[in-house]
């Protein structure tokens, strides 16, 4: 008895299995592997009196649904970079206001000069800001500034925390920088990047902000599909800004908004050393 001949593979069959092969990648890609695929970036800045050093480390914009496997990672690698100091800069809730997730990430971020953190949008419009948030996050050992000054003593090398509150004003920009010290390390948080940097003063040594996800989702060569408000044109990484160049670096977040994915955009935590 003769065999059946195998079927024969035609150009129309053949493009049409590639197309559905090329569009489960995308979506593995974009809403799992990119996503849960955090990477460390490193800044290095000029700033400390001589002989001292500063390691610092930044997340943005949790955008917390439920606590997870990949924030048990995050807080590891954190871990792993040995920080003196760990800065939040906003956007830990999503709309299921699953503040205790977010507590329960918070509570593995362990730094020996503290915890700081400034609010975003996201604990606006989850009605979990102000004294409410500061009560919670205080708990796990998390100092929220609204506003605030913060100052610790980094083996010798005094360091500021300005909480710059969401969304960034002029007036309370100027009423944080009139408690600047030029002989301390100043490091200004602020949620959104996009604000009065005609207004900075020489003394800000530093500003690290979130918001924009990057973009989160990036074509090669094109601009950002969606970018939030207060974005202006700080999309991701270093920045030099207002009239005495004050340095201004854009976390790209560890979450994700609006879509549940990532292109070209990974997540990030951010390693800022510092020294003279």
């Amino acid at each position: 008895m003769r065999g059946s001949r195998p079927p024969q593979i035609t150009r129309r069959r053949f493009l049409t299995g590639s197309l559905v092969t090329l569009g489960a990648s995308f979506f593995v890609d974009t809403l799992w592997y990119e996503p849960q695929s955090v990477v460390v970036e490193k800044l290095r800045v000029g700033g400390t009196q001589a002989g001292h050093t500063l390691r610092l480390v930044q997340i943005s914009d949790l955008h917390l649904k439920h606590h997870a496997p990949f924030h048990d990672k995050v807080a590891k690698t954190i871990s792993q970079l040995r920080p003196d100091i760990i800065l939040l800069t906003g956007d830990y809730l999503e709309e299921q206001r699953n503040i205790r997730g977010v507590l329960e990430f918070l509570r593995d971020l362990k730094a020996p000069h503290g915890v700081f953190a400034v609010q975003g949008n996201w604990e606006y419009w989850s009605r979990l800001e102000g004294e409410n948030l500061r009560r919670h996050f205080a708990g796990v050992g998390v100092q929220l500034l609204i506003n605030e000054r913060a100052d610790v003593d980094v083996n010798g090398q005094p360091v500021s925390i300005f909480g710059l509150d969401y969304p960034s004003s002029v007036d309370q920009l100027q009423r944080l920088q009139k408690q600047l010290d030029a002989d301390r390390f100043n490091v200004m948080l602020s949620h959104v990047p996009a604000f009065s940097h005609e207004k900075l003063h020489a003394g800000v040594d530093l500003i690290l902000c979130g918001h924009t996800h990057g973009g989160q989702v990036r074509l090669p060569k094109l601009p950002p599909l969606y970018l939030p408000l207060y974005t202006g044109r700080f999309v991701a990484g270093r920045y030099e800004v207002g009239p005495h160049s004050n340095l201004l670096y854009v976390n790209r977040g560890l979450g994700t908004s609006v879509l549940p994915m990532r292109l070209l955009c990974r997540p990030e935590i951010t390693l800022i050393e510092v020294s003279s």
